[in-house]
Protein backbone atom coordinates (compact mmCIF):
# COMPACT_ATOMS: atom_id res chain seq x y z
CA UNK A 1 0.00 0.00 0.00
CA UNK A 2 1.11 3.95 -0.84
CA UNK A 3 1.41 5.18 2.20
CA UNK A 4 1.35 9.32 2.65
CA UNK A 5 3.37 9.37 5.50
CA UNK A 6 6.36 7.90 2.95
CA UNK A 7 6.00 10.81 1.08
CA UNK A 8 7.48 13.78 3.48
CA UNK A 9 10.24 13.58 1.47
CA UNK A 10 11.00 15.66 -1.06
CA UNK A 11 8.95 14.75 -4.24
CA UNK A 12 8.87 15.75 -7.85
CA UNK A 13 5.96 18.42 -8.58
CA UNK A 14 3.94 19.45 -11.36
CA UNK A 15 4.62 22.95 -13.53
CA UNK A 16 2.07 23.87 -15.51
CA UNK A 17 2.81 23.26 -19.27
CA UNK A 18 0.73 23.88 -22.66
CA UNK A 19 -1.70 20.72 -21.56
CA UNK A 20 -2.35 22.54 -18.55
CA UNK A 21 -4.69 25.50 -17.10
CA UNK A 22 -3.51 26.61 -13.81
CA UNK A 23 -6.03 25.60 -11.11
CA UNK A 24 -7.28 22.58 -12.86
CA UNK A 25 -6.51 18.93 -14.14
CA UNK A 26 -7.06 18.40 -18.24
CA UNK A 27 -9.17 16.36 -18.97
CA UNK A 28 -11.23 15.88 -15.67
CA UNK A 29 -14.36 17.94 -15.97
CA UNK A 30 -15.34 20.20 -12.96
CA UNK A 31 -18.46 17.75 -12.06
CA UNK A 32 -15.37 14.91 -12.16
CA UNK A 33 -13.38 17.26 -9.66
CA UNK A 34 -15.82 17.36 -7.14
CA UNK A 35 -16.92 13.95 -7.18
CA UNK A 36 -13.08 12.82 -6.64
CA UNK A 37 -12.83 15.43 -4.09
CA UNK A 38 -15.87 14.23 -2.05
CA UNK A 39 -14.99 10.57 -2.29
CA UNK A 40 -11.18 12.16 -1.01
CA UNK A 41 -13.37 12.92 2.06
CA UNK A 42 -14.57 10.22 2.12
CA UNK A 43 -11.17 8.21 2.31
CA UNK A 44 -10.31 10.87 4.42
CA UNK A 45 -12.76 10.08 7.40
CA UNK A 46 -13.13 5.84 6.40
CA UNK A 47 -9.14 5.55 7.09
CA UNK A 48 -9.21 7.40 10.73
CA UNK A 49 -10.45 5.27 13.08
CA UNK A 50 -11.60 8.21 15.23
CA UNK A 51 -13.75 11.05 14.48
CA UNK A 52 -12.98 14.07 12.62
CA UNK A 53 -14.14 17.20 14.93
CA UNK A 54 -13.94 21.14 14.32
CA UNK A 55 -11.01 22.88 14.74
CA UNK A 56 -9.00 19.70 13.21
CA UNK A 57 -6.21 21.02 11.35
CA UNK A 58 -6.05 18.98 8.11
CA UNK A 59 -2.84 19.13 5.85
CA UNK A 60 -3.32 19.43 1.98
CA UNK A 61 0.11 18.92 0.11
CA UNK A 62 -0.50 19.38 -3.62
CA UNK A 63 1.62 19.37 -6.98
CA UNK A 64 1.10 22.80 -9.04
CA UNK A 65 -1.56 21.28 -11.93
CA UNK A 66 -3.50 19.44 -8.57
CA UNK A 67 -4.31 23.17 -7.76
CA UNK A 68 -7.86 23.15 -8.38
CA UNK A 69 -8.05 19.98 -6.66
CA UNK A 70 -6.42 21.42 -3.70
CA UNK A 71 -9.16 25.06 -4.15
CA UNK A 72 -12.10 22.32 -4.29
CA UNK A 73 -10.76 20.53 -0.85
CA UNK A 74 -9.76 23.75 1.31
CA UNK A 75 -13.55 24.72 0.57
CA UNK A 76 -14.76 21.62 1.62
CA UNK A 77 -12.44 21.31 4.97
CA UNK A 78 -13.73 24.82 5.85
CA UNK A 79 -17.20 23.94 4.98
CA UNK A 80 -16.36 20.85 8.11
CA UNK A 81 -15.59 23.70 10.66
CA UNK A 82 -11.49 22.10 10.44
CA UNK A 83 -8.52 24.32 9.97
CA UNK A 84 -6.80 23.39 6.28
CA UNK A 85 -3.17 24.10 5.99
CA UNK A 86 -2.12 23.96 2.37
CA UNK A 87 1.49 23.03 0.83
CA UNK A 88 2.62 23.07 -2.44
CA UNK A 89 5.27 21.04 -3.03
CA UNK A 90 8.88 21.76 -5.02
CA UNK A 91 8.80 21.62 -8.99
CA UNK A 92 11.09 18.93 -10.89
CA UNK A 93 13.78 21.90 -11.23
CA UNK A 94 13.64 23.04 -7.59
CA UNK A 95 14.03 19.05 -6.41
CA UNK A 96 16.81 18.68 -8.71
CA UNK A 97 18.53 21.72 -7.07
CA UNK A 98 17.98 20.67 -3.95
CA UNK A 99 19.65 17.33 -4.40
CA UNK A 100 22.49 18.61 -6.94
CA UNK A 101 23.06 21.97 -4.30
CA UNK A 102 22.34 20.39 -0.54
CA UNK A 103 24.99 19.68 1.68
CA UNK A 104 24.72 17.54 4.30
CA UNK A 105 23.63 19.61 6.45
CA UNK A 106 20.96 20.58 4.45
CA UNK A 107 19.94 17.13 3.63
CA UNK A 108 19.01 16.71 7.05
CA UNK A 109 17.24 20.11 7.12
CA UNK A 110 13.80 20.13 8.90
CA UNK A 111 12.55 24.16 9.53
CA UNK A 112 11.28 25.05 12.47
CA UNK A 113 7.79 24.05 13.68
CA UNK A 114 7.81 21.12 11.22
CA UNK A 115 7.91 19.06 14.37
CA UNK A 116 4.90 20.66 16.05
CA UNK A 117 2.76 20.63 13.06
CA UNK A 118 2.97 16.64 13.15
CA UNK A 119 2.14 16.52 16.42
CA UNK A 120 -1.22 18.56 16.27
CA UNK A 121 -2.27 17.13 12.96
CA UNK A 122 -5.48 15.31 12.45
CA UNK A 123 -5.63 14.53 9.04
CA UNK A 124 -3.50 14.45 5.67
CA UNK A 125 -4.02 14.75 2.35
CA UNK A 126 -1.81 14.22 -0.80
CA UNK A 127 -2.16 15.18 -4.60
CA UNK A 128 0.15 13.66 -6.67
CA UNK A 129 0.08 15.10 -10.22
CA UNK A 130 4.10 14.52 -11.46
CA UNK A 131 6.03 16.59 -14.01
CA UNK A 132 8.39 14.46 -14.10
CA UNK A 133 9.31 10.77 -13.29
CA UNK A 134 12.63 10.35 -14.48
CA UNK A 135 14.66 13.63 -13.70
CA UNK A 136 16.93 12.19 -10.53
CA UNK A 137 18.11 9.47 -12.85
CA UNK A 138 21.48 10.63 -12.24
CA UNK A 139 21.51 12.16 -9.05
CA UNK A 140 23.44 10.02 -6.31
CA UNK A 141 21.02 7.59 -4.85
CA UNK A 142 22.53 7.93 -1.68
CA UNK A 143 21.72 11.62 -1.27
CA UNK A 144 18.02 10.66 -1.85
CA UNK A 145 18.14 8.50 0.91
CA UNK A 146 19.91 10.22 3.77
CA UNK A 147 17.08 13.03 3.07
CA UNK A 148 14.46 10.09 3.08
CA UNK A 149 16.43 8.91 6.51
CA UNK A 150 16.24 12.40 8.32
CA UNK A 151 12.03 12.46 7.68
CA UNK A 152 11.45 9.10 9.20
CA UNK A 153 11.05 10.40 12.81
CA UNK A 154 8.05 12.90 11.22
CA UNK A 155 6.38 9.75 10.07
CA UNK A 156 6.73 8.37 13.20
CA UNK A 157 4.75 11.65 15.23
CA UNK A 158 1.70 10.45 12.78
CA UNK A 159 1.95 6.44 13.05
CA UNK A 160 1.48 7.28 16.84
CA UNK A 161 -1.07 9.66 16.21
CA UNK A 162 -2.98 7.50 13.63
CA UNK A 163 -2.69 4.22 16.24
CA UNK A 164 -4.85 6.39 18.90
CA UNK A 165 -7.53 7.27 16.58
CA UNK A 166 -6.33 10.72 16.22
CA UNK A 167 -4.88 11.23 12.43
CA UNK A 168 -5.66 9.83 8.97
CA UNK A 169 -4.63 10.27 5.57
CA UNK A 170 -5.46 9.28 1.90
CA UNK A 171 -4.11 10.50 -1.64
CA UNK A 172 -4.99 10.94 -4.63
CA UNK A 173 -3.25 10.88 -8.15
CA UNK A 174 -4.02 13.92 -11.21
CA UNK A 175 -3.27 13.02 -15.12
CA UNK A 176 -0.56 14.65 -16.25
CA UNK A 177 1.36 14.83 -20.19
CA UNK A 178 4.43 13.05 -18.35
CA UNK A 179 2.08 10.24 -16.38
CA UNK A 180 0.87 9.64 -19.61
CA UNK A 181 3.53 9.25 -21.55
CA UNK A 182 6.07 7.17 -19.77
CA UNK A 183 2.36 4.52 -19.55
CA UNK A 184 2.35 4.90 -23.12
CA UNK A 185 -1.20 5.88 -23.32
CA UNK A 186 -2.78 8.99 -24.45
CA UNK A 187 -4.42 11.71 -22.08
CA UNK A 188 -7.35 10.38 -22.76
CA UNK A 189 -6.74 6.64 -22.17
CA UNK A 190 -4.83 7.46 -19.04
CA UNK A 191 -7.67 9.66 -17.58
CA UNK A 192 -10.30 7.02 -18.61
CA UNK A 193 -8.46 4.66 -16.27
CA UNK A 194 -8.16 7.47 -13.17
CA UNK A 195 -12.66 7.83 -13.48
CA UNK A 196 -13.39 4.18 -14.30
CA UNK A 197 -10.98 3.32 -11.03
CA UNK A 198 -12.41 6.01 -8.44
CA UNK A 199 -16.42 5.64 -10.01
CA UNK A 200 -16.21 9.00 -11.00
CA UNK A 201 -18.16 7.93 -14.17
CA UNK A 202 -21.07 7.54 -11.22
CA UNK A 203 -23.72 10.30 -10.14
CA UNK A 204 -22.74 9.22 -6.60
CA UNK A 205 -19.26 8.11 -6.61
CA UNK A 206 -18.68 7.90 -3.02
CA UNK A 207 -21.65 5.47 -2.72
CA UNK A 208 -20.07 3.15 -5.40
CA UNK A 209 -16.96 3.02 -2.77
CA UNK A 210 -19.24 2.44 0.42
CA UNK A 211 -20.77 -0.41 -1.44
CA UNK A 212 -17.43 -1.69 -2.54
CA UNK A 213 -16.02 -1.33 0.70
CA UNK A 214 -18.46 -3.72 1.98
CA UNK A 215 -18.30 -6.15 -0.19
CA UNK A 216 -14.38 -6.16 0.62
CA UNK A 217 -15.22 -6.79 4.48
CA UNK A 218 -15.93 -10.64 3.06
CA UNK A 219 -12.96 -11.28 1.40
CA UNK A 220 -10.79 -10.06 4.95
CA UNK A 221 -13.27 -12.07 6.93
CA UNK A 222 -12.16 -15.12 5.35
CA UNK A 223 -8.60 -14.64 4.81
CA UNK A 224 -8.73 -13.76 8.43
CA UNK A 225 -10.53 -16.81 9.37
CA UNK A 226 -7.66 -19.40 8.73
CA UNK A 227 -4.56 -19.91 10.83
CA UNK A 228 -1.38 -20.15 8.77
CA UNK A 229 2.02 -21.04 9.19
CA UNK A 230 3.31 -19.20 5.74
CA UNK A 231 1.84 -18.99 1.99
CA UNK A 232 3.39 -19.93 -0.78
CA UNK A 233 3.43 -17.58 -3.85
CA UNK A 234 4.15 -19.63 -7.10
CA UNK A 235 4.41 -17.86 -10.95
CA UNK A 236 6.44 -18.28 -13.69
CA UNK A 237 9.31 -16.06 -12.31
CA UNK A 238 8.00 -16.28 -7.77
CA UNK A 239 8.54 -18.77 -5.80
CA UNK A 240 8.53 -17.64 -2.22
CA UNK A 241 6.85 -17.94 0.82
CA UNK A 242 5.78 -15.69 3.01
CA UNK A 243 5.20 -15.80 6.85
CA UNK A 244 2.12 -13.80 8.18
CA UNK A 245 3.34 -14.34 12.35
CA UNK A 246 1.37 -14.17 14.94
CA UNK A 247 -1.30 -11.53 15.75
CA UNK A 248 -1.94 -10.54 12.12
CA UNK A 249 -4.42 -9.54 10.64
CA UNK A 250 -5.64 -8.77 6.45
CA UNK A 251 -6.51 -5.79 6.17
CA UNK A 252 -7.20 -3.22 3.23
CA UNK A 253 -10.06 -0.94 1.27
CA UNK A 254 -9.82 1.55 4.22
CA UNK A 255 -10.03 5.03 2.60
CA UNK A 256 -6.11 5.32 2.66
CA UNK A 257 -5.55 5.56 -0.89
CA UNK A 258 -7.56 6.22 -4.04
CA UNK A 259 -8.06 3.74 -5.44
CA UNK A 260 -7.61 1.08 -3.31
CA UNK A 261 -8.23 -2.44 -3.76
CA UNK A 262 -5.48 -4.07 -2.11
CA UNK A 263 -5.71 -6.87 0.66
CA UNK A 264 -2.92 -6.80 2.63
CA UNK A 265 -0.91 -7.87 5.42
CA UNK A 266 2.66 -6.85 7.21
CA UNK A 267 4.04 -10.21 8.13
CA UNK A 268 7.04 -11.21 10.25
CA UNK A 269 9.82 -10.49 8.01
CA UNK A 270 11.96 -12.95 9.58
CA UNK A 271 9.97 -15.76 7.46
CA UNK A 272 10.28 -14.61 4.30
CA UNK A 273 12.24 -17.18 1.74
CA UNK A 274 12.74 -17.32 -1.80
CA UNK A 275 12.86 -15.31 -4.90
CA UNK A 276 10.49 -12.55 -6.00
CA UNK A 277 10.05 -10.90 -9.41
CA UNK A 278 8.16 -7.41 -10.24
CA UNK A 279 7.78 -7.66 -13.58
CA UNK A 280 5.98 -4.23 -13.43
CA UNK A 281 7.97 -1.19 -13.56
CA UNK A 282 8.83 1.04 -10.97
CA UNK A 283 9.48 4.76 -11.02
CA UNK A 284 11.01 5.88 -7.44
CA UNK A 285 12.36 9.02 -6.67
CA UNK A 286 12.98 10.63 -9.96
CA UNK A 287 14.78 6.77 -11.24
CA UNK A 288 12.99 4.00 -13.76
CA UNK A 289 13.58 0.67 -12.33
CA UNK A 290 12.49 -2.49 -14.30
CA UNK A 291 12.92 -6.31 -14.10
CA UNK A 292 14.04 -6.46 -10.22
CA UNK A 293 14.72 -9.81 -8.56
CA UNK A 294 15.17 -10.34 -4.94
CA UNK A 295 16.59 -13.20 -3.43
CA UNK A 296 15.04 -13.83 0.40
CA UNK A 297 17.09 -16.07 2.99
CA UNK A 298 16.26 -15.96 7.09
CA UNK A 299 14.18 -12.66 5.83
CA UNK A 300 16.77 -10.66 4.41
CA UNK A 301 17.15 -10.14 0.27
CA UNK A 302 20.80 -11.10 0.36
CA UNK A 303 20.92 -10.81 -3.61
CA UNK A 304 19.05 -8.05 -5.92
CA UNK A 305 19.00 -7.90 -9.88
CA UNK A 306 16.95 -5.15 -12.00
CA UNK A 307 16.89 -5.40 -15.70
CA UNK A 308 17.29 -1.52 -15.58
CA UNK A 309 17.89 0.83 -13.05
CA UNK A 310 19.93 -2.35 -10.70
CA UNK A 311 22.37 0.43 -8.78
CA UNK A 312 19.44 2.04 -7.99
CA UNK A 313 18.05 -0.30 -6.25
CA UNK A 314 20.91 -1.77 -4.76
CA UNK A 315 21.23 1.35 -2.73
CA UNK A 316 18.01 1.89 -1.91
CA UNK A 317 18.19 -1.32 -0.37
CA UNK A 318 21.30 -0.09 1.61
CA UNK A 319 19.38 2.96 3.16
CA UNK A 320 18.78 1.03 6.68
CA UNK A 321 19.00 -2.08 8.24
CA UNK A 322 15.19 -2.61 7.63
CA UNK A 323 14.93 -2.05 3.57
CA UNK A 324 16.46 -5.23 2.76
CA UNK A 325 13.12 -7.24 4.54
CA UNK A 326 9.49 -7.57 3.43
CA UNK A 327 7.07 -4.86 5.17
CA UNK A 328 3.62 -5.54 3.45
CA UNK A 329 2.69 -8.72 1.77
CA UNK A 330 -0.68 -7.47 -0.62
CA UNK A 331 -3.07 -9.34 -3.16
CA UNK A 332 -5.45 -7.64 -5.48
CA UNK A 333 -8.51 -9.49 -6.94
CA UNK A 334 -9.60 -8.85 -10.70
CA UNK A 335 -12.63 -8.60 -9.90
CA UNK A 336 -12.70 -5.55 -7.43
CA UNK A 337 -10.29 -3.73 -9.38
CA UNK A 338 -11.31 -1.87 -13.24
CA UNK A 339 -8.10 -1.05 -13.42
CA UNK A 340 -6.42 -2.46 -16.67
CA UNK A 341 -3.99 -0.30 -17.99
CA UNK A 342 0.00 -0.14 -16.16
CA UNK A 343 -0.23 3.42 -15.21
CA UNK A 344 3.58 4.50 -14.37
CA UNK A 345 2.55 5.23 -10.72
CA UNK A 346 2.14 2.90 -7.82
CA UNK A 347 -0.75 3.82 -6.27
CA UNK A 348 -2.56 2.19 -9.66
CA UNK A 349 -0.30 -0.50 -10.71
CA UNK A 350 -0.09 -1.69 -7.09
CA UNK A 351 -4.08 -2.02 -7.41
CA UNK A 352 -4.18 -3.57 -11.24
CA UNK A 353 -7.01 -5.89 -11.91
CA UNK A 354 -6.03 -6.91 -15.73
CA UNK A 355 -6.08 -10.35 -16.76
CA UNK A 356 -4.58 -11.96 -13.47
CA UNK A 357 -5.31 -9.19 -11.08
CA UNK A 358 -1.48 -9.04 -8.93
CA UNK A 359 0.43 -9.21 -5.81
CA UNK A 360 2.90 -7.65 -4.55
CA UNK A 361 5.78 -6.95 -1.72
CA UNK A 362 6.54 -3.78 -0.60
CA UNK A 363 10.13 -3.79 0.77
CA UNK A 364 10.94 -1.66 4.14
CA UNK A 365 8.43 -0.22 6.48
CA UNK A 366 5.33 -2.82 8.02
CA UNK A 367 2.09 -1.39 8.90
CA UNK A 368 1.06 -1.58 12.50
CA UNK A 369 -2.65 -1.25 12.08
CA UNK A 370 -2.33 -5.13 10.32
CA UNK A 371 -1.61 -5.82 14.25
CA UNK A 372 -4.59 -8.04 15.56
CA UNK A 373 -5.10 -5.89 18.36
CA UNK A 374 -5.20 -2.55 19.66
CA UNK A 375 -1.83 -0.61 17.43
CA UNK A 376 -1.44 1.52 20.39
CA UNK A 377 -0.21 -1.28 22.31
CA UNK A 378 2.71 -1.91 19.94
CA UNK A 379 6.21 -0.55 21.24
CA UNK A 380 9.04 -0.52 20.11
CA UNK A 381 10.06 -3.62 21.35
CA UNK A 382 7.01 -5.48 21.14
CA UNK A 383 7.26 -4.48 17.41
CA UNK A 384 10.51 -5.99 17.06
CA UNK A 385 9.09 -9.59 19.08
CA UNK A 386 6.89 -9.95 16.65
CA UNK A 387 8.59 -9.60 14.00
CA UNK A 388 7.25 -6.16 12.33
CA UNK A 389 9.71 -4.12 10.28
CA UNK A 390 10.77 -1.02 10.90
CA UNK A 391 12.81 1.08 8.07
CA UNK A 392 12.90 4.87 6.33
CA UNK A 393 11.90 2.56 3.00
CA UNK A 394 8.40 1.73 1.56
CA UNK A 395 9.10 0.75 -1.81
CA UNK A 396 5.97 -1.44 -3.45
CA UNK A 397 7.35 -3.93 -6.03
CA UNK A 398 4.30 -5.54 -8.67
CA UNK A 399 3.51 -9.05 -10.02
CA UNK A 400 1.06 -9.52 -12.55
CA UNK A 401 1.98 -13.03 -13.71
CA UNK A 402 -0.75 -15.38 -13.99
CA UNK A 403 0.09 -17.57 -9.94
CA UNK A 404 -1.73 -19.50 -7.33
CA UNK A 405 -1.36 -18.64 -3.68
CA UNK A 406 -1.63 -21.55 -1.15
CA UNK A 407 -2.11 -21.29 2.48
CA UNK A 408 -0.45 -24.11 4.43
CA UNK A 409 -1.91 -24.06 7.02
CA UNK A 410 -1.31 -24.76 11.04
CA UNK A 411 -3.56 -27.71 11.18
CA UNK A 412 -1.37 -28.98 8.42
CA UNK A 413 -4.01 -28.26 5.89
CA UNK A 414 -3.74 -26.55 2.86
CA UNK A 415 -6.25 -24.14 1.26
CA UNK A 416 -5.37 -21.90 -2.18
CA UNK A 417 -6.59 -18.88 -1.06
CA UNK A 418 -5.47 -16.43 -4.42
CA UNK A 419 -5.29 -18.49 -7.71
CA UNK A 420 -5.74 -16.49 -11.65
CA UNK A 421 -6.49 -13.52 -10.22
CA UNK A 422 -8.79 -14.07 -7.70
CA UNK A 423 -9.70 -14.90 -4.26
CA UNK A 424 -11.01 -18.35 -3.39
CA UNK A 425 -13.50 -17.38 -0.81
Amino acid sequence: MIDFRSKLSYTSQQRVGENFKLGGSIMLSDTQLDRYADVLLWGLKTARSGNFRKNDIVLIRYDLAAMGMAERLQAKVLDMGMHPVLRMGLTSKMERHFYEKANNKQLVFQPPGEKELYEHLNGSLYLHAPESLTHLSDINPGKIAKAVVSRKPLREILEKREEVGAFGWTLCMLPTPELAKRAGLTMRQYTNQIIKACYLDRGDAVRGWKTFYKEAMAVKKWMNSMEVRYYHIQSEKIDLRITPGQRRKWIGISGHNIPSFEIFLSPDWRGTEGVYFANQPSFRSGNYVEGVKLEFKKGNALKAEAEKGEDFVIKQLAMDKGARRVGEFSLTDRRFSRIDKFMANTLFDENYGGRYGNCHIALGASYSDTYDGNPSELTKEKKRKLGFNDSALHWDLVNTEKKRVTAYLTSGNRVIVYENGVFKY
